[in-house]
């Protein structure tokens, strides 16, 4: 006699049918934040464009912890003009910056829902490993967003947009520009902060171990250093102010292995 089939157990079109539903509950959440941000104009873009004014807060952060080393430091005031040169640049790129804005608003919603969608699969002892993974990888994004935001876009956009080659020459950013530039550091800080999630994964796997990493920890060093320096402005501060949060994300990652070990 054949046997029952388990009532829990989907078929592929049930799990298809799943898989619309989340995808559907996603963009609906993900769309509402995004007109929540499209409609509160002033507020937005004035979090977005405060990193390109000379009085951001950044600023004054390193100017204070000169002075607490004694150092009387200063910078110098900057403006720089935002232009737009399309009749709808803007328009489009309100919509655009809203829309990566409801991602990332929407991003701790939409992890539940991959969890969701997958925890069935899971055992017990992985859903708990699941959770706490899941957790960490977007603590560090969060962390990467906001050293891009607070660190590494200012102090870029204050290099690159006040260099000049000749007096005569006078840089007009266009909006397009500083948004792009924006939301590419943004992500790039966001990955680069999952240096321990790498480690984790490949120490798991086994293609390194924590006694590999320790090995060629000045090796390692010099790399962060290079990379550093391809992704910030040619300015030894900025260099400094990259390199020592990778580098201890570096030595994050040699303990985490260890751990995985």
């Amino acid at each position: 006699m054949a046997k029952k089939s388990d009532p829990d157990l989907l078929t592929f079109g049930g799990h298809l049918e799943v898989l619309r539903r989340m995808l559907f509950r996603i963009i609906i959440v993900t769309g509402a934040i995004a007109v929540v941000i499209f409609c509160f104009k002033d507020t937005t873009w004035k979090i977005l464009l405060d990193p390109s004014e000379c009085s951001f807060v950044t600023y004054r952060w390193i100017e204070n912890m000169a002075a607490a080393f004694g150092i009387d430091f200063r910078f110098d005031d900057f403006s720089v003009d935002l232009i737009a040169t399309d009749l709808s640049s803007q328009f489009m790129t309100h919509i655009t910056t809203s829309i990566y804005l409801g991602l990332l608003g929407a991003s701790p919603y939409i992890l539940y829902e991959l969890f969701r969608f997958i925890s069935p699969a899971l055992y017990e002892k992985e859903k708990k490993y699941s959770v706490q993974v899941v957790v960490i990888i977007y603590l560090l994004f969060i962390m990467g967003v906001l050293m891009s935001y607070y660190i590494l876009f200012p102090i870029s956009f204050r290099f690159l947009g006040t260099y000049s080659v000749a007096e005569k020459i006078h840089s007009t950013i266009t909006l397009d520009s500083y948004i792009s530039t924006f939301t590419t550091l943004t992500l790039l800080m966001g990955v680069t902060f999952q240096l321990p999630v790498i480690a984790f994964t490949l120490t798991k796997l086994g293609f390194i171990s924590s006694e590999m990493l320790a090995k060629y920890r000045k090796h390692s060093f010099l790399l962060i250093m290079l990379v550093a320096a391809i992704i910030t402005p040619p300015d030894l501060m900025t260099l400094v102010l990259v390199t020592i949060p990778l580098y201890l994300l570096y030595e994050i990652s040699i303990r985490v292995a260890k751990w995985v070990e």
